[in-house]
């Protein structure tokens, strides 16, 4: 929701300086302000605070609807390395920032603890209007997500090429969820924090617009007929940019571990490109798709990675993993050719290690059954969020980068071949990262003087059903 520095009636329609094809992209993402030492949400920021952020990032940092939040987004990048490096330094920046005020940041969907009724709106005229419009559900806004902008090489085509990405949209979800918990309590979602946006206006998937005339008739008949000011009001799951030449994905959760932002940023970007280059593509989506494609953004809310989901073409269910495989497979030549192939293979080790959502509650789980308070074990979810966010364990020490794959990439000199690891080498890493979730569950517990043990066995398998097909994939184009 946060405001654009440029605002139109349309959509931005100059000329894009992405002719090569290089599909540049930028990612935004919203943290929560939270006290140092409890991890709770912060009750007030200073304004000197908002104002430090702008200028020592160069605006790259800067305020968001509701004072409990701060936002950052990138440069545009063509180079991963480069887009993780800035997105690592911007989190880090921030946090500096925010620590001699007592305070430190928190990447999720929503705060485990956090209140809404308590939630301070940002001193802004387009907010005062916003806030104006919306009311109490404006206020219930305090929620935080990943927004991912990729450019095309034709600004005009973003409109089709949004209307056929949106079967792609509840993987972005399901990768990215990180929201299990609201107002202290299990929601049973591990992706709540769409359930509660979704109750502003003009949010959700797309409708079925096929041409740029299409989308901005639809855009001029709100703005005439006094609904909103301009296009920058519309905040669905994926939007055309009202102020940048780029396709935006607005519908995932705020990661809390960077790599995971870099892999959904990347498998974004490869999509747009393969879509974009390929007007086939989902090109015969009806009605009948769409509803397909809001039942399975339902459950990707729901049930994250270990749902199962519909298609369109099949008389039963796919579970989520196949699916994605499917996808990476196809993909695959396209996020080579972009050199993000390592980034999109790295969501298979989002499923097999799990989500923030499924580390929060694994961290909440291990807390209760060793006698922890519901209080004491929420604030060791918050603890574990914040150390997350920085890249730290329990002792504050900064972790090797977690560029953890359940596939290498192995290249040959005629195509890149993906290679997924067998059963039990996808076990191997799976019980790495689950360890290193536990063992930083355990010393943030231990920190609070609450006694963890290991996590049970039981409380793994559903990480340990979510395995990596036995085979070798070879990358080709359908």
């Amino acid at each position: 929701m946060g405001a654009d520095t440029e605002q139109k009636v349309g959509v931005v329609s100059e000329s894009v300086a992405d002719c090569a094809g290089t599909f540049r992209f930028g990612i935004e993402e919203e943290y929560f302000l939270v006290d140092a030492e409890t991890k709770a949400i912060a009750s007030t920021v200073p304004e000197a605070l908002f104002a430090t952020a702008k200028t020592s990032t160069l605006g790259r940092g800067k305020c968001e609807f509701l004072q409990q939040q701060l936002e950052v987004a990138t440069e545009p990048h063509v180079d991963m390395v480069k887009a993780r490096a800035e997105l690592r330094q911007l989190r880090h920046a921030l946090a500096a920032i925010a620590a001699p005020h007592g305070l430190a940041i928190l990447a999720a969907g929503t705060h485990p603890t956090a209140v809404w009724t308590e939630a301070q709106q940002t001193k802004a005229e387009r907010y005062d209007a916003v806030m104006h419009d919306l009311q109490m559900i404006g206020k219930r806004n305090m929620l935080c997500g990943l927004h991912v902008h990729v450019e095309l090489p034709d600004p005009d085509a973003r409109v089709d090429v949004m209307t056929r990405m949106l079967p792609y949209l509840p993987i972005f979800i399901a990768l990215a969820t990180s929201s299990p918990f609201w107002r202290s309590q299990r929601t049973g979602l591990l992706g709540y924090r769409l359930a509660a946006y979704d109750e502003l206006p003009r949010t959700g998937v797309p409708e079925l617009f096929r041409t740029r005339k299409e989308f901005e008739t639809y855009v001029d008949t709100l703005v005439r007929g006094g609904v909103m000011p301009d296009a920058s009001f519309i905040w669905w799951a994926m939007r055309p940019s009202a102020a940048h030449p780029t396709l935006e994905l607005r519908a995932p959760d705020c990661c809390t571990r960077l790599e995971d932002t870099l892999a959904i940023a990347a498998l974004y970007r490869t999509l747009a490109r393969r879509v974009f280059l390929n007007p086939w593509i989902n090109a015969d989506l009806t009605a009948v798709s769409r509803a397909v494609v809001v039942e399975n953004k339902w459950r990707a809310q729901r049930y994250g990675i270990h749902g199962t989901f519909v298609d369109e073409a099949r008389p039963r269910e796919v579970p989520f993993l196949r699916w994605l495989d499917q996808v990476i497979e196809d993909a695959a030549d396209d996020a080579a050719a972009l050199g993000c192939l390592d980034e999109v293979v790295r969501c298979r080790a989002i499923v097999a290690g799990g989500t923030s959502a499924d580390a929060q509650l694994k961290v909440y789980r291990q807390a209760r059954d060793n006698g922890a308070e519901r209080g004491e074990a929420l604030a060791a979810v918050s603890e574990w969020l914040a150390e997350t966010t920085l890249g730290r364990d329990g002792r504050g020490h900064y972790l090797r980068n977690p560029h953890l794959h359940p596939g290498a990439v192995r290249t040959y000199p005629d195509r890149p071949v993906l290679h997924v690891l067998r059963p039990a080498e996808t076990a191997v890493h799976v019980e790495r990262d689950l360890t290193a979730d536990l063992q930083l569950a355990s010393s943030i517990t231990a920190a609070g003087c609450l006694s963890l043990g290991g996590a049970p066995r039981s409380s793994r398998s559903t990480i340990l059903r979510c395995r990596a097909r036995p085979r070798s994939i070879r990358a080709s184009r359908t």
